[in-house]
């Protein structure tokens, strides 16, 4: 991967591949989920303590090969287990949990000792091919590609490294697990050779797509991954009745939500928990991160993150909803308009140039052109609070810690520092005088003077 961060915590769609790969292994409902580490292994355990805090961890000192490392992680559960033991690796995010009931089902159906999940591919070239028994079935051998011969060659049945195993069985075959190899490490394919010697089956379960079992080694592989994903998710989604216009630009976390009839336009990033209720509207050009839409509300060509938009509200385009933004039902956040830790109320709009911040506003009120909520002091933060049904003025400025009452009024170009009573129309600015005669004095000759020499003489009736 070329990177200080380890394979396994790269992401794709709001996951790392590890957590992809737990995420596919709930779906068992296992009883003990373990994960074996090793390089860069503290990083990888806090990364997992924040998302999976139920896995248990064991350590792989020296990376000595697949079957090293499946001995390590039954020796965190005591040597062995009684039942099916399922081992999948950290770098392959498109698995998935029915793909592993499959695997499971088919070693406890078939009555294996060990069942090896496989899959057909276009070109198997470089990868292990499955070779059958004829007559059953079962599997006789995995062949290297650098090991097969012509006819093997041609199987498009590969491994995919991932298996189901018994667990008694299992302990006893990785003990005999020999390292007289070109690499001198204990391969977990070994096994399924020592099982069969001692008559046990070893069967396969065939995954439906061989996309499924890809591996991530390095970035390219990691694109095309979340390329595949991002397509299953969204098929999912347009399945079950959202319209992604175009699915090419479109890219969707796993935890992303919608409701029926939601829209997604062109050029739209929904990530993390985000939720789109029935009828909402995202895009083009949107980007909402752990954000709620509500049924029926419009996000165009704006930025959310950590917000909630009511249902019917509309935002944008060009708006920026930070963390702690709340629109009720029907509110608006408006073209360039910013908000930060903010609560806008029923039918209320903030529609053009403003920044909201650590504010209150009630119920149908309006916040006029250029308008900002000064909160902050350079040492605190400072909340401002405007009432239901208030119209302010454009070009107002508000200094928090400030009040303004239900129903009132504030005049353009107003500087509010007081508590505005409820009723009341503020006004805080300047008494404007005019300097007539101005410009033909200090700006003689210039644009400015003769424009307003010809107005003079229209306004005289000279010519």
């Amino acid at each position: 991967m070329k990177s200080d961060l380890p394979k396994v915590l790269h992401e794709i769609c709001g996951r790392s591949l590890i957590g992809h790969v737990l995420e596919a292994a709930y779906a068992l409902s296992p009883e003990q989920l373990v994960t074996v580490v090793g390089f860069q292994s503290e990083q990888v355990r806090e990364h997992l303590s924040a998302v999976a805090p139920q896995v248990r961890t064991a350590y792989q000192a020296e990376q000595n090969g697949t079957g090293h490392a499946v001995r390590i992680g039954l020796e965190e559960l005591g040597g062995s287990v009684d039942g099916t033991v399922v081992v999948v690796c950290g770098d392959t995010p498109l698995l998935t949990g029915a793909t592993l009931r499959k695997l499971a089902e088919t070693h406890s159906g078939d009555g294996n000792a060990v069942t090896v999940l496989t899959a057909e591919v276009p070109d198997a070239t470089g990868y292990g091919r499955i070779v059958r028994d004829s007559a059953n079935g079962a599997v006789t051998a995995i062949v290297e590609h650098k090991d097969a011969s012509e006819s093997q060659r041609a199987i498009r049945e590969i491994n995919s490294g991932v298996f189901a195993f018994d667990g008694r069985l299992l302990a006893d075959a990785l003990g005999k697990v020999r390292t007289d190899n070109s690499q001198g490490e204990e391969y977990l394919t070994d096994v399924l050779g020592i099982l069969r010697e001692a008559g046990h089956r070893v069967g396969a379960a065939v995954a439906d797509d061989h996309e499924e079992i890809a591996g991530i080694n390095n970035r390219v592989q990691l694109a095309q991954a979340r390329r595949t994903l991002n397509d299953r998710l969204l098929t999912e989604a347009m399945l079950a009745g959202v319209t992604v216009v175009d699915p090419a630009s479109t890219w969707v976390d796993a935890t992303v939500s919608f409701e029926r009839d939601a829209v997604v336009h062109p050029g739209t990033q929904l990530h993390g928990a985000t939720s789109l209720g029935r009828g909402a509207e995202v895009g083009p050009n949107t980007r909402l991160t752990d954000t709620k839409v509500g049924a029926g509300a419009r996000v165009d060509n704006s930025v959310a993150n950590d917000a909630e938009v009511g249902e019917g509200a509309l935002v944008g385009p060009f708006a920026y909803l930070r963390p702690g933004t709340r629109l009720g039902v029907k509110a608006k956040a408006g073209t360039f308009v910013e908000m930060k830790n903010a609560s806008i109320g029923e039918g209320s709009k903030v529609p053009h140039l403003s920044y909201v911040g650590d504010a209150t506003i009630g119920e149908q009120s309006n916040i006029g052109a250029a308008s900002v909520f000064v909160n902050y002091d350079g040492q605190a933060k400072h909340h401002t609070t405007v009432g239901s049904h208030v119209r302010t003025g454009s070009d107002n400025m508000f200094v928090a810690p400030v009040t303004v009452g239900d129903g009132a009024y504030t005049a353009a170009g107003s500087v509010i520092t007081k508590d505005v009573p409820a009723g009341s129309l503020a006004v805080a600015r300047g008494q404007q005088r005019n300097i007539e005669g101005w410009v033909a004095r200090k700006r003689p000759g210039s644009a400015a003077a003769k424009a307003a020499e010809a107005a003079s003489r229209e306004t005289d009736g000279t010519s």
